[in-house]
């Protein structure tokens, strides 16, 4: 089954460029948001399987947005940045998150083998 996304990102160029290389390798992204508070509105209304969301938000830090989705049977989270994954430590792991993709890396390639772990 193709996992569903939702994209939480305040840059709308990277929100359309991810949905881009997404959708081309067979992902079906079903929402996009541009900060913290419509993200956790979005991923309750869609339910969606993944959400790819940036740990630089304009309202919210993505850690703490990663941390009250992934309760119970919340969506997987996958933090992205422009930062390398280095620099957060810790704080990916202890957010609840699956793991860390740079935004120069993404594919879905690289989104499917950290979904895998």
């Amino acid at each position: 089954m193709t996992p569903s996304v939702l994209i939480v990102d305040d840059h709308p160029s990277f929100r359309a460029t991810a949905r881009m290389l997404l959708e081309a390798e067979g992902y079906l992204v079903i929402g996009e948001a541009p900060d913290g508070m419509s993200g956790l509105t979005a991923a309750r209304e869609l339910a969606p399987d993944v959400v790819l969301l940036d740990v630089n938000l304009p309202d919210i830090d993505g850690f703490d947005v990663a941390a009250r989705l992934t309760g119970g049977d919340g969506p997987t989270v996958v933090l992205v940045s422009s930062r390398d994954g280095a620099d957060f430590g810790p704080l990916v792991s202890r957010s609840g998150a699956r793991g860390f993709i740079s935004k120069g890396e993404l594919s879905g390639t690289t989104l499917a083998a950290l979904l895998e772990r």
